[in-house]
């Protein structure tokens, strides 16, 4: 039982995964554009920002596709535990994620595959190993091929993309 238990805590504490057009019935995210910084060079992207525990909850949920220089981001009002993590249930896409402390620091970069289970219990959990107050989706494969790694911080200050 303690096993279970063990198990239904960082569940409880998920977040689901999960751009820019809203699924029919629901309000579009704010969207913002930002740049990943790295020593010599900056990489535009534009961010669909989920603030609210429903909008990080739906994530990127059933989109069917997500544009090359498109993620979401996943802000919270106070740092998560290392033991926390996101999972694919209902995200068709496969993504990256980076978690991010609270300069915006990325300190881990985990790939996650969909889950196809029919029930979120029965998906893997993409635990952080880091504390994280931001969480950066993007597509699977983008940071690895525009050389993006630890210790890279993503800037949400247009002027810091150069």
């Amino acid at each position: 039982m303690m096993g279970i238990a063990k198990k239904a805590v960082p569940l409880a504490c998920l977040l689901f995964s999960g751009c820019l057009a809203a699924l029919p019935g629901e309000k579009a995210l704010p969207v913002a554009d930002a740049c990943l910084l790295a020593p010599e060079r900056s990489l535009p992207i534009t961010l669909e920002i989920a603030e609210s525990p429903g909008e990080r909850r739906r994530g990127l949920m059933e989109r069917e596709s997500l544009p090359a220089e498109v993620g979401m981001l996943f802000v919270y009002d106070s740092p998560r535990d290392p033991d926390q993590g996101f999972w694919m249930y209902r995200t068709l896409i496969p993504l990256d994620i980076a978690y991010l402390d609270s300069n915006g620091i990325i300190r881990a970069i985990r790939a996650m595959e969909p889950c196809p289970a029919g029930q979120g219990r029965d998906c893997p959990v993409y635990t952080a190993g880091v504390s994280f107050s931001r969480a950066l989706e993007m597509n699977q494969g983008y940071f690895e091929s525009k050389g993006v790694t630890t210790g890279d911080r993503l800037s949400m200050d247009p002027s810091d993309c150069r």
